[in-house]
């Protein structure tokens, strides 16, 4: 005869099992915010959009750029809230993209999303094939931001000047060629296996605009070369740090020796081994340099090497040092009250992104080789790294003192008003009319209420220093979106998304144990 088990401990099972569902329930589902997250890159396509679009309130746009100049520029992503199409944030989009899937290829796989985010990538690549017109020359931007920032239209209005710019050898730019390098060798490694012919024409590319930026050196922004573009994204950094950079990523991608010695024999005089950095961004690559750089210290073949290796690695932890607050005080990056990263006030969401993404990316190496991190406030294991990228990631999902997301359409709280010209127009395929220039300010610009359509997976600009956020349309510092914001977090959401699921199968067995007792 079978005991019967006590009436209690059969109670305590089952609200132990309520219990664990609404936890469950309540706790944060990266799954979805790493769908929603690519649905963004759809938003921002410029061109003629695919049969496969499923943001369905944006059509075509921007047909005829670079018809005046007699190329084919037509594609492309624009950057933010606006439609210019600048060069070099978008190739770091790419490049953060591509990161993203060669890191944790397997975990965006397993959640159902490798194909939309390699159709991310390829939407970029595919325009920079097309804007490298010949060995030296490359188009670096259309449209220019002061025209269009005096218009408020939707994408598929546009009426602002479409003027092409490119670099080529009279008029060079080192950074834009490096880092479009880079985006195109790390998009060929995410192509390699399944897509071999087109991982080739990238490498091409990218092998072709590393020699032209390092045969002809210079800043893309002086005056009289792209002048235009000094406004909206200076190349504050100078052009070494994406020279280093691009030759890092095709030592990765071709295996290359030279490129490898590249990064070794320009490590001091370009900066990669004296420049200790506390952001990264698309201006400043020298973190993830630096985290690359420190990763190959693994591999027996670049033991010969690890003299300059290692001072990769001093500066790589001096950043994430930085971030976890275990550097000396003045070398700490700052954090509002409740904790967030805050590097400055215009978009500091960018930082908080890529922080999430190094911090994520250095735990795994860690962990992998059985290392920890060296800090002044002492050692640090791989766990105390991956516990504060998540609590960054959880404050972006609604883990804050306003219970916002920062991400757009995840969760039932967040920027209804983000500042966005085809978010916070009526769509276009909804009413074809034509909308002005200045009709767009006049009629939709200022409305108090949320916008008519969502820009889902957008990570906006964020709160300031106290955690305050202000939801205004105008508020552009907090409110505007861009795409280098969400691209680096589609890697760090794939890899929560793998840790929660693995919890809540621990936690299933977990219950069943007990309910076998």
């Amino acid at each position: 005869m079978v005991k019967s088990k006590p009436q209690h401990f059969a109670q305590w099972c089952f609200l132990s099992l309520i219990f664990a569902i609404s936890f469950t329930a309540k706790a944060l589902n990266y799954g979805d915010a790493l769908a929603k997250s690519l649905l963004y890159f759809e938003s921002q396509r410029s061109g003629r959009l695919p049969y496969n679009q499923r943001v369905t309130w944006r059509d075509h746009s921007g047909l005829t750029d670079g018809l005046e100049q007699g190329v084919d520029l037509v594609g492309g992503y624009y950057d933010a809230g606006d439609h210019v199409k600048f060069g070099l944030p978008m190739a770091f989009t790419v490049t953060m993209l591509s990161w993203s899937v060669i890191e944790y290829r397997q975990q965006i796989a397993e959640a159902g999303e490798l194909e939309h985010a390699m159709e991310a990538i390829k939407w970029g690549t595919d325009y920079f094939i097309k804007a490298h017109t010949g060995p030296n020359v490359l188009w670096a931007e259309v449209g220019d931001g002061d025209t269009d920032h005096y218009c408020w239209q939707r994408p598929e209005d546009m009426t602002t000047s479409r003027q092409a710019y490119k670099i080529d050898q009279n008029n060079p730019g080192s950074d834009l060629a490096g880092e479009t390098a880079a985006a195109m060798a790390a998009a060929a490694l995410v192509f390699k296996k399944t897509n071999p012919h087109y991982a080739h024409l990238l490498l091409h590319h990218a092998q072709q605009l590393f020699e032209f930026g390092d045969k002809y050196r210079g800043k893309y922004d002086e005056e009289g070369r792209l002048g235009v573009v000094k406004s909206y994204y200076a190349s504050v950094s100078g052009f070494k740090d994406e020279l280093l950079w691009a030759a890092l990523w095709l030592y990765k991608a071709t295996d290359n020796e030279e490129y490898l010695m590249y990064v070794i024999n320009e490590a001091e005089n370009f900066g990669g081994i004296g420049w200790a950095i506390t952001e990264f961004s698309w201006d400043v690559k020298y973190a993830g340099i630096q985290v690359m750089a420190s990763k190959l210290l693994n591999e027996e073949k670049h033991k010969k090497h690890s003299a300059i290796l290692e001072k990769y690695r001093s500066k790589a932890e001096y950043y994430i040092c930085s971030c976890l607050n275990k550097n000396l005080d003045t070398t700490n990056v700052e954090r509002t009250p409740a904790g967030l990263l805050y590097i400055r006030q215009w978009n500091n969401m960018q930082y908080v992104s890529t922080a999430s993404f190094l911090l994520t990316m250095y735990s795994d190496f860690l962990k992998s080789s059985n290392q920890k991190l060296s800090c002044h406030g002492g050692t640090v294991a791989h766990q105390e790294i991956l516990s504060f990228a998540k609590s960054q990631v959880d404050y972006i999902l609604g883990s804050n003192p306003s219970n916002m997301s920062y991400l757009v359409g995840y969760g039932s709280n967040y920027p209804q008003r983000v500042h966005h010209r085809g978010a916070s127009v009526v769509s276009y395929r909804e009413n074809k009319a034509f909308i002005g220039c200045t009709q767009g300010y006049d009629n939709w610009y200022g409305r108090l209420e949320p916008n008519p359509n969502v820009l889902v997976g957008a990570l906006v600009g964020g709160p300031d220093s106290h955690d305050n956020f202000l939801d205004q349309r105008d508020n552009y510092m907090q409110t505007e979106a861009c795409t280098y914001n969400t691209a680096p977090l589609v890697g760090v959401f794939a890899k929560f998304s793998e840790l929660e699921v693995q919890k809540e199968l621990d936690h299933s067995q977990d219950l069943g144990l007990v309910a076998s007792y």
